[in-house]
């Protein structure tokens, strides 16, 4: 479905990075591997967009920890896009610089602001960013912030897919995002 145009959209984003039981091997460093996308039609209340873009690690394997946690295997993220590659089309079909964009915590912002700096790819998105969990926790008056899965069963709604992967938690984190709009929480600009 081609939304551009219409509505109010936010692009809802996951990423999934390598990851370790413990500290990195030497040399190693956490790095994106897959970047989920929901794209949220804010003005009829919708998730319209589901995306899924694999991402090829450079400095870094998928540990078996990894796999576990993720689901994602070497093999699977050796066929991704090379992170400039993703970046450019997040830019190019997610309009990504233009459009706001919502992740779950500030875990995903610092995570292309990071790596993109050390391998010098000009970051995606643009500078109209929300923390998903800091409206969520404001909007119930939570003293601590939840995880994704714990919000969702506070809020009553289901887990779809499969927790720690970028595409289903993506999916998630919008209807997180609709569920607070529902409820006059999600900030306008």
């Amino acid at each position: 479905m081609n939304s551009v145009g219409t509505g109010r959209l936010l692009n809802v984003v996951d990423v999934e990075a390598t990851c370790w039981p413990g500290s990195p091997p030497p040399g190693a460093v956490g790095e994106i591997i897959e970047i989920g996308l929901t794209v949220v039609d804010l003005s009829s209340a919708e998730r319209v967009e589901r995306h899924q873009i694999l991402v090829r690690p450079a400095r870094s394997d998928v540990s078996d920890f990894c796999t576990e946690l993720t689901g994602l295997t070497q093999e699977e993220v050796d066929g991704g896009l090379s992170l400039g590659e993703a970046c450019r089309l997040l830019a190019a079909e997610h309009a990504s610089g233009a459009r706001p964009w919502a992740s779950w915590g500030d875990y995903d912002r610092h995570q292309f602001t990071r790596q993109c700096a050390a391998t010098r790819t000009p970051y995606p998105f643009g500078r109209r960013h929300t923390n998903a969990k800091a409206v969520f926790t404001e909007a119930y008056g939570l003293r601590k912030r939840p995880g994704m899965a714990q919000a969702l069963g506070i809020a009553g709604l289901p887990l779809e897919g499969r927790h720690h992967r970028g595409e289903d938690d993506a999916w998630n984190i919008a209807a997180l995002v609709l569920h607070l709009a529902g409820r006059d929480a999600w900030p306008t600009e």
